[in-house]
């Protein structure tokens, strides 16, 4: 949600969305190409406008927030909202936002070894009384663990990735994992529509449960965002020259992927409930077009 509407106008919205059944509003932060709005605070706001609808950032940069501090506002927001507030976090890829702010942008392995430590403190934060933590990035020292979140056993964590070593991450510390392509840049490309055929979601689906399995856990739900949403030949999502045009010049590539959610209110409601089947994706973000998406909201609802 790039633009910032009137308070008003944005609770009136929230609240269409509640009622029309939608499970979570989430909110990117971005600090360049024209993003207005402040992740945490827009994410406060819904809590606050609602009594059913849960909010979450989706999904933070871990280089621009210290972990402590992080879980404190989240754990603060759960609170006020009575256990509704949920964490999107990530490593951190686009870098007109580093430069914007004056942050240094390393290299990834240094980005996702940071992120691991952050996703230890705050897990620390959400289950323990008193968090000391020593790593290389970061330094907690009986640091008080307040509040006490609502959310029991924590308010869920989301990580998203597309590569294997932040798949390999996600799968051992979230509760929710991301499926996303791989991001070179800042656009699409052709390498990275390759990356969301329906053969590589299998494969991105079948590491975080073998990484889950490794670290004794059970797999985490799983999320996904549909970059090509079409309901009866009405463009729900954006259309990306870049990508949707090399969908349309390979059809074949994404017969039945969740990549491209194509049809008839019917067909869609029967897709996402088909991959939910056999790919175990529970959670989707279907674009913004909030009167495109209630019919299939409402099917889904009545499921």
């Amino acid at each position: 949600m790039p633009r910032l509407a009137s308070g008003g106008a944005w609770a009136a919205e929230l609240r269409r969305i509640e009622d029309l059944g939608f499970h979570a509003v989430g909110v990117s932060e971005h600090y360049s190409h024209g993003w207005s709005m402040d992740a945490l605070t827009a994410m406060s706001f819904a809590l606050a406008e609602t009594s059913r609808l849960h909010a979450l950032p989706l999904v933070l940069n871990n280089d621009l927030h210290h972990p402590a501090l992080l879980a404190k506002a989240i754990a603060t927001a759960d609170v006020l909202s009575a256990g509704r507030a949920g964490l999107g976090i990530g490593a951190g890829w686009l870098q007109d936002d580093y430069r914007a702010l004056g942050v240094e942008y390393q290299a990834a392995p240094v980005r996702i070894a940071r992120l691991e430590e952050a996703l230890r403190v705050i897990a620390a934060f959400f289950a323990q009384d008193r968090v000391t933590f020593s790593g290389e990035h970061y330094r907690v020292t009986e640091l008080e663990a307040l509040p006490r979140p609502a959310h029991s056993p924590r308010p869920p964590v989301l990580v998203g990735g597309g590569g294997r070593k932040m798949l390999d991450l996600a799968a051992r510390y979230a509760d929710i994992v991301g499926i996303h392509m791989r991001l070179r840049s800042s656009s699409f490309d052709e390498t990275s529509a390759r990356e969301l055929t329906r053969a590589r979601i299998e494969e991105k689906v079948t590491l975080v449960a073998e990484a889950a399995a490794r670290a004794g856990r059970p797999r985490p739900e799983l999320q996904f965002t549909c970059y090509d949403v079409n309901i009866g030949g009405s463009q729900v999502t954006p259309d990306r020259p870049d990508f949707t045009d090399y969908i349309s010049a390979n059809p074949g590539y994404f017969a039945d992927s969740p990549a491209s959610l194509r049809g008839d209110v019917g067909k869609c409601v029967d897709d996402l409930l088909r991959w939910n089947e056999e790919l175990g994706i529970s959670y989707w973000n279907l674009g913004g077009d909030i009167g495109a998406l209630a019919p299939i909201v409402a099917r889904l609802s009545g499921e």
